[in-house]
């Protein structure tokens, strides 16, 4: 399979400028030169960096100058520290992952589309000189999954948009469904060399958002380890009612899991893999990782499992997340075992 180059092993710097307050001080110092360096120091090659409209333009559709700031200084240092880097649009005014409601009327908004498209305009203006070291993705997540007919027609005309300032720079769509790797077969070719095929997996979700708060049904004490039963792992994600990205019970013996380790995560990539094969084109994981309720341990032994099959097809990837958002690397959580874990990235 096509492995995307330069792109082959990140960190999300998701809480900045997205998902995080818009104060000064905080957008001044959550990120700075020195995590740049450490990223680096890893030996990792790029990094994703969520952006949230509302960051870099304000509800009148007129620029936010000092957002824009931030995407500069973002991409120097990246440049200072030989890295590369994804531009994720992670939320769009209309469009926002985590707000359903919020988000419910995109899909059918002539309007809202225009605003999406009109982003993109600006930000392709702006960056379409780094195309050596930029890749940009569309959009974070797209939800439903009712709706892949009509976002595959909106990323395409996106594309269009960005294509007429960059004939060259590297182009991430993801399906629906929460990007899982299942709607990977759902996206169009788009005859392109430079598209790449994005999902995110956080795969068993009981593990990897153990006690997370944001779930629903999920108790806020509740913990499992790495590697489980899997049986196990089924049976509680169903008494609990946790909805997984991967199916369960029968439909997980159809495709032939009945235990967690590398094989686990081959055969839940397998389709998309395949699709990847036939069409020529790069697959590229977004986002992965465990929520710093996990044990640390186990939390390794999660990321040894997986990377087994990243390295093996050449899927290039971002582990969530660098700092904060409950996952982050940096914080004292993984204190005992980050330098292990990195290796695993």
């Amino acid at each position: 399979m096509n492995t995307v180059k330069g792109f082959r092993k990140g960190a999300n710097l998701g809480g900045w400028l997205s998902q995080g307050p818009l104060d000064k001080a905080h957008l001044d110092t959550f990120i700075t030169e020195e995590d740049i360096a450490r990223v680096a120091s890893w030996g990792l090659d790029h990094v994703r960096l969520p952006i949230d409209y509302d960051n870099f333009e304000r509800e009148d559709g007129t620029d936010i100058p000092e957002g824009y700031r931030h995407i500069d200084d973002c991409i120097a240092w990246c440049k200072k520290y030989n890295l590369n880097m994804v531009l994720d649009l992670h939320k769009t005014q209309g469009y926002i992952f985590d707000d359903f409601e919020y988000s419910k009327n995109f899909f059918d908004d002539e309007r809202l589309q225009a605003r999406f498209y009109g982003m993109w305009h600006k930000l392709m203006k702006r960056y379409a000189g780094d195309s050596d070291m930029l890749m940009v993705e569309l959009l974070n997540e797209v939800v439903r999954d009712d709706v892949a007919d009509k976002w595959n027609d909106i990323a395409t005309r996106c594309i269009e948009i960005i294509r007429s300032y960059s004939l060259d720079i590297k182009i991430l769509v993801g399906g629906v469904c929460y990007n899982s790797v299942s709607s990977v077969e759902l996206l169009p070719d788009f005859k392109d060399k430079n598209i790449v095929y994005n999902f995110h997996c956080y795969e068993p979700q009981l593990f990897t958002h153990q006690s997370a708060y944001w779930v629903e049904n999920m108790p806020l004490d509740f913990h499992i380890g790495y590697p489980a039963e899997w049986d196990q792992v089924c049976g509680l994600t169903y008494d609990m009612n946790i909805a997984p990205a991967i199916p369960c019970m029968e439909e997980s013996k159809k495709m032939g899991i009945d235990s967690l380790g590398p094989l686990f995560f081959e055969k839940n990539f397998a389709p998309a893999i395949k699709v990847a094969q036939e069409r020529g084109k790069c697959l590229y994981c977004g986002e992965y990782g465990v929520i710093d309720q996990a044990d640390p341990a186990d939390a390794v032994r999660w990321f040894k499992d997986i990377n087994v099959i990243f390295e093996k097809y050449g899927i290039g990837r971002a582990v969530w997340n660098y700092r904060g958002k409950d996952f982050g690397l940096v914080d004292g959580h993984y204190d005992g075992v980050r330098d292990e874990l990195v290796k695993y990235l």
